[in-house]
């Protein structure tokens, strides 16, 4: 990497101090500049200022304030052009295609799938942010004043590292005081070659100093963890047990007899208290739960088809496009693309005139046909001014000679995309 290179930066309004931490700490960790922005004065001061590679909106309670801020945000010839990420609740899909013409090129319902959120962040700005992908199920609930932490499969740092303010949150949001702490990883068999992840897992449960270290307890079959903590000065306190009666009997339990330990197993554990559907968090990422490859769809706000038999167009401009988050799918043909429209919606095409069997002109002529029709960009060859002619009557949004430089391709793009809008 060349020294001289900016580095990267992102600008982070309105987020929950969970969110916004767990995210400014990750970027850091790959050496992106995260910057925090609390209201609409602080956030524009700085959007205009640091003129950043992207901006990611928290939406916590008002929508109209997010909107007031993108509408000054286009209203800037700098801060205009920042693509900018939103998580928030769940919407309907037309008004978050309403959000394009803002520069939005995602949008994340909550919660989360943090793989897909950081993979996201990463092919926008264009750097590769590592993540962990080792197999793990990390599970959070609390009952009273105890927090029930589950760990299987395996430790995973990502996880981990959201575990802390997952932690934190947990005891701010249920006022738990006196907090006490049990890990349950009894099904994890451990080795040297985990110890940098064992020590992140006890920083982690330690790092908030309401929960004294005498209320930790973790519960796990493997020597190596009370090894691991007998040999560390730091985590004095914690207790590794083999057996849950135990833990809860030092923890939860104290002063019961060893015949109670069923009940205060059902008590603290299965039934759960009153607000126990509201507390659990469960973290997971989106692969692991059987809903694509990673980035599939989640969060994309465009969909847009490329169609030209030359395969290094479709690959360039796919790369493109994929590249500010957008998902592409390339065809090879007219006809192939003919078939996709029964099914599909697209946002936008991007159609060359020159193909064997369906051309560019019986494929807008289909468009033209359709209730909603499809906005379309011609990319071709094909200068003739009669051809143009023909395209635009035809109701092509845009016609463009090859070559030309992707980014022309993209903005011409977005601007029929917010003029749709």
């Amino acid at each position: 990497m060349d020294a001289n290179a900016r580095k990267k930066q992102v600008l982070i309004i309105n987020a929950a101090p969970m969110f916004r931490e767990f995210v400014k700490e990750k970027l850091s960790s790959e050496n992106v500049s995260a910057e925090i922005a609390d209201g609409r004065l602080d956030a524009f001061s700085k959007m205009v200022r640091v003129i950043p590679d992207l901006i990611i909106i928290d939406i916590e309670e008002s929508f109209e304030e997010v909107m007031d801020l993108l509408e000054r945000k286009m209203s800037d010839p700098n801060a205009k052009r920042i693509p900018v990420i939103i998580s928030g609740p769940e919407m309907e899909r037309a008004q978050i295609s309403s959000l394009v013409q803002y520069g939005v090129v995602k949008y994340f319902s909550k919660p989360i799938k943090f793989d897909v959120f950081f993979e996201a962040i990463g092919k926008i700005i264009r750097a590769n942010l590592a993540m962990d992908t080792t197999p793990c199920v990390l599970e959070i609930h609390h009952n009273g004043n105890v927090i029930f932490v589950e760990i299987a499969q395996g430790l995973n740092r990502e996880k981990i590292s959201l575990l802390k303010y997952k932690i934190s949150e947990m005891i701010d949001n249920y006022k738990i005081k006196e907090p006490k702490l049990i890990v349950m990883m009894t099904n994890l068999q451990l080795s040297f070659v985990d110890g940098i992840n064992v020590e992140l897992l006890l920083d982690t449960v330690t790092a908030d100093e309401r929960i004294q270290k005498r209320n930790i307890k973790i519960l796990s079959l493997d020597n190596y963890m009370s090894d691991f903590i007998d040999g560390h000065l730091e985590y004095v306190g914690v207790k590794v047990l083999k057996d849950l009666t135990s833990a809860l009997g030092s923890i939860v339990g104290a002063g019961k007899a060893a015949g109670d330990a069923t009940e205060i197993i059902a008590d603290s554990i299965l039934a759960g208290d009153e607000n126990d559907a509201a507390s659990s968090v469960d973290i997971r990422f989106g692969a692991e739960s059987g809903e694509g490859d990673g980035m599939g769809t989640e969060g994309s706000l465009l969909n847009i088809a490329i169609v030209d038999d030359d395969e290094i167009v479709r690959k360039i401009l796919a790369q493109s496009f994929q590249s500010i988050g957008i998902t592409v799918e390339a065809f090879d043909s007219g006809v192939k693309f003919a078939q996709a429209i029964q099914t599909k919606n697209f946002d936008l095409a991007v159609l060359d005139i020159y193909m064997q069997g369906v051309n560019g002109f019986d494929i807008l002529n289909q468009l033209r046909a359709r209730e909603k029709p499809i906005p379309v960009i011609v990319y071709s060859q094909a200068v003739q001014r009669e051809y143009v002619i023909q395209a635009l009557s035809l109701g092509a949004k845009g016609y463009l000679a090859k070559p030309q430089k992707p980014e022309v391709i993209l903005k011409k793009a977005m601007e029929i995309l917010h003029d749709r809008v």
